[in-house]
């Protein structure tokens, strides 16, 4: 039977990161992934650039029954500490909107930054390799892999969640954590897009490929203003991405097309500056020509600013600045960037990252009850959990 002091399930962000960090302090790590490569979803993420972190990041921008389990790690081992390990690499970056960092060029490069980081801590690496079992046996797991037994001391869990199955996720780690009696938070698809049923769908299909930038979208007191983006299976974008990790089914979401603008006075003044011009034409100077056409033709408007009364302004400025949907569903895992829910928080401990009940057993990264907003958050969970679990194993 292979021994090793540390086994680490799952070869991406979080798995990586800590099966270096416990490497490096003369640990001997076995990393195995049933993947082909190692840190698939960092190759894909941010249009193939890697938002690697987000400067803003604290345990604000978390959904969990414990946003504030985050604090511990996310301070130990900060969006600042991995921003100085990418410079230090010398891989170029930059800052897009609200305090999100990309890569320059590529997020090979933070792949390759992390599997250089593997090498040089001495870690085994194994992909294409299947867990078939896992059994505690006295102070020891034993992991059944494809080509035979392994004995580890330490056994860390970063399998990640359910989101985009076409890549390999499952349900191991859910599972994994409930065969030791630990609680896992009901999972559901987060940072996804949204659907409708037909009567709402109908008119969004005819405006598929149109983005609006920014609008607000709200459900309840929460609220986002980034871009959005008509498909035609419903809405997407940044902005519906957001709030659909607070979506839940049955509620209402509001979107306002023109934020920050008092559009009915802007009407009103128009209507006394040139009353001879069609509505279209003053809406569109703010909106796209699709976009004005749809909420003309669904207003029944017709005619010149001066046809129309102060009500008829206000209706269509309401219309506009709250535009009421109730989507019937999202588009599911398939297309989700993260998982919601996973091994509740209150079975671990934050310093460490070990399951309380079973000594010697740790989960990191997206498999865990902790999921940020869209914009780097998600990664820097995934390091700073990875970090903590790194140093205790």
């Amino acid at each position: 039977m292979h021994k090793v002091d540390v086994l680490i399930i799952g070869a991406g962000a979080a798995g990586m990161l800590a099966a270096a960090e416990a490497g490096k302090r003369g640990r001997r790590v076995l990393l195995v992934d049933h993947a082909k490569k190692a840190g698939d979803k960092i190759r894909i993420s941010g249009g193939g650039r890697c938002n690697f972190t987000n400067v803003n990041t604290s345990f604000k921008q978390f959904l969990s029954e414990n946003p504030h389990f985050a604090i511990s790690p996310l301070k130990r081992f900060s969006a600042q500490d991995f921003i100085g390990r990418v410079r230090e690499r010398k891989i170029a970056f930059h800052e897009k909107t609200l305090g999100q960092l990309f890569c320059d060029e590529s997020a090979q490069q933070i792949i390759d930054m992390l599997l250089n980081d593997l090498r040089d801590a001495g870690v085994e690496l194994r992909l294409k390799t299947s867990v078939h079992g896992v059994q505690k046996t006295g102070d020891r797991f034993v992991v059944e892999l494809d080509d035979g037994q392994v004995e580890a001391e330490k056994l860390v869990v970063a399998t990640g969640g359910k989101s985009i199955p076409k890549m390999g996720a499952t349900s191991f780690g859910y599972d994994l954590a409930s065969q030791f009696g630990l609680r896992v938070v009901e999972t559901r698809p987060g940072l996804v897009p949204l659907t409708f049923d037909q009567s709402t769908l109908a008119p969004i299909k005819e405006l598929a490929g149109v983005a609006l930038d920014p609008v607000q979208v709200s459900r309840g007191k929460v609220q986002f203003n980034e871009a959005l983006l008509f498909t035609h299976r419903g809405l997407s974008g940044p902005a519906i991405l957001q709030i659909s990790s607070f979506w839940r089914e049955g509620d209402q979401i509001k979107v306002n097309m023109l934020p920050g603008q008092d559009i009915f006075d802007q009407l009103r003044a128009a209507r006394q500056d040139n009353g001879k011009r069609a509505v279209q034409t003053v809406l569109g100077q703010f909106l796209p020509k699709r976009v004005v056409e749809f909420v003309i033709n669904e207003q029944n408007i017709s005619g010149n600013l001066a046809d129309m009364s102060d009500k008829k302004l206000k209706n269509l400025s309401d219309r506009l600045a709250q535009w009421v949907l109730k989507p019937t569903g999202s588009e599911g895992y398939r297309t989700a960037e993260v998982t919601l829910g996973g091994v509740a928080t209150d079975e671990l401990d934050n310093r460490t990252m070990e399951a309380k009940k079973v000594p010697g057993l740790y989960f990191i990264g997206e498999v865990v009850d902790m999921t940020g907003w869209l914009g780097g958050y998600n990664f820097q969970w995934a390091w700073s959990s990875a970090w903590v679990a790194g140093q205790a194993v």
